[in-house]
């Protein structure tokens, strides 16, 4: 673990154990799970009840721990993503006549095992379009993916709260631009479909249900493109603290970014279905843009070899064994 990711490391530690220690004893066995791996990989987008306290089980200064918490794991423009996702749903609950179901108030914080600078630990973040959660293996790193935030509606529509407001409006512009500055030879490398997939293909439970890589590998692509996806990744990992953003693209760029591969699907007009997905030995993002006609957005980042931790708990377990 580099010394910075120590650090962040610690952050948390501390974050994540004030927290707990301020909780009383039901509160605490609510929030806290044993360190499993089923346990650990149960992640969700859907508004469902989730493991952990939820925001509006927590009194403010409980909540204010949350939000420290996050802070050591987010950036300050991640951190503001957080915030607006959590609005939003209150938009959402308004546009829908449903305020008691889409309620802020039930995005939860778990923690997987007792913080520690020993033991392998972790803790999830989450609610509906939201899902954020960090496994620490001590002496061997700190795993923040997979990382999933969603927007619905995808621009809040005139007449209401935030009329205009798109959580994830940059990610949608730069991929409409990076498809508009491609050649027609290599347009058609990079549509995979005339129609998009339904919604991103690796979710909760089918993470690593993508085998083969399609579309247009970037060494196929000009200068323009392949910086302008570069960028795309950059945008979505600047979520996250440099410290740990850092670690995860040098592992995209060490595979080699020539091998990342970006293939699209649907409409190539915005305001229609569109999907779009970067995909390499170290990373899959995958953006879908299907539902409520289009206003209806799901992103999320894996790191297929790294998710929930799984190398590094392999080595932490083979470091203590031997």
């Amino acid at each position: 673990m580099t010394e910075t990711g120590s650090e962040r490391a610690l952050a948390m530690r501390q974050a994540a154990a004030a927290w707990l220690d301020g909780l009383d004893a039901p509160k605490r066995r609510i929030a806290l799970l044993p360190f499993l791996p089923e346990t650990v990989a149960n992640w969700h987008y859907v508004p469902r009840t989730r493991p952990g306290l939820p925001l509006g089980a927590m009194t403010e200064a409980e909540q204010a721990g949350v939000w420290r918490l996050l802070e050591a794991f987010l950036s300050e423009q991640g951190l503001q993503r957080a915030r607006d996702q959590l609005r939003l749903e209150t938009v959402l609950g308004v546009i829908e006549g449903r305020p008691e179901f889409r309620d802020p108030g039930n995005y939860a914080l778990v923690l997987y095992g007792v913080p520690s600078e020993r033991e392998p630990w972790g803790w999830r973040f989450e609610g509906h379009h939201l899902s954020l959660s960090a496994v620490v293996v001590p002496g061997q790193g700190v795993a923040v993916t997979p990382v999933f935030f969603g927007a619905n509606p995808g621009r809040v529509p005139h007449g209401h709260r935030h009329s205009g407001f798109r959580l994830l409006g940059e990610e949608e512009d730069r991929a409409f631009a990076l498809l508009g500055s491609l050649s027609g030879p290599q347009r058609d490398r990079v549509i995979i479909g005339n129609r998009t997939l339904g919604d991103i293909v690796s979710g909760p439970g089918r993470e690593a249900s993508l085998h083969r890589y399609e579309g247009a590998a970037l060494s196929e692509l000009g200068d323009l493109q392949r910086d302008g996806i570069v960028r795309l990744v950059e945008l979505y990992a600047a979520r996250l603290r440099p410290e740990l953003a850092e670690p995860a693209l040098d592992r995209v760029r060490n595979a080699g970014i020539g091998g990342l591969h970006f293939a699209w699907a649907g409409s190539e007009q915005p305001g229609r279905p569109h999907y779009f997905r970067i995909h390499g030995p170290a990373l899959l993002f995958e953006y879908d843009n299907t539902q409520n006609g289009a206003n209806h957005v799901h992103t999320v980042w894996h790191d297929p070899k790294r998710n929930f931790g799984v190398d590094l708990l392999r080595a932490h377990h083979e470091a203590s064994h031997s």
